[in-house]
């Protein structure tokens, strides 16, 4: 398997599984300071909260990587496989259209943090590394959304019902 194709099947589960480490790491050492050693550390809740935060962006797009959002299954199970194509490609165009949304108005909004030079509280990092989560997992959806896109228009023919309800 090439390198390419590795990091197009995997970046998301491994950015999440890394923020997640960071995240549980940081508050185990919160609740050792604390319980043990009768002491707590300023940065860790803050570094939990900045990777749980991106950790919701990547995982939007995983979500959409894997088809794992929410449905209206009542409604999806009773239309035909060619209406429950349409309904696919209609969902993933609008949830692009979002994306799309999103990202123009974060981005903007990071241009005036930028201006502002708003650092954190606890760890003295800049904002700016927080509010970037928007846009990057956002681009990311937006992305999964066109190879979405792309396998269902590529294969329309060949598609049937279990393999929508996998993609």
């Amino acid at each position: 398997m090439s390198v390419l194709r590795k990091i197009d099947e995997h970046i998301e589960e491994w950015i999440l599984v890394t923020l997640l480490a960071v995240s549980l790491t940081s508050i185990t050492l919160q609740i050792c300071m604390r319980f043990i050693f009768d002491n707590s550390l300023a940065w860790s809740e803050e570094l939990a909260r900045y990777c749980f935060i991106w950790l919701i962006y990547v995982g939007i797009a995983y979500g959409v990587k894997r088809s794992r959002h929410i449905c209206l299954d009542i409604v999806y199970d009773l239309v035909p496989d060619t209406l429950k194509k349409i309904m696919l490609v209609i969902s993933n165009l609008l949830v692009g259209v979002f994306a799309i949304v999103v990202i123009y108005n974060s981005v903007f909004l990071i241009e005036q943090l930028t201006n502002f030079a708003q650092t954190s509280a606890a760890m003295r990092i800049n904002m700016v590394y927080v509010y970037l989560s928007v846009p990057v997992g956002m681009t990311i959806t937006l992305i999964r959304l066109i190879q979405n896109l792309v396998h269902i228009v590529k294969n329309w023919g060949s598609i049937h019902t279990e393999e929508l309800e996998e993609m």
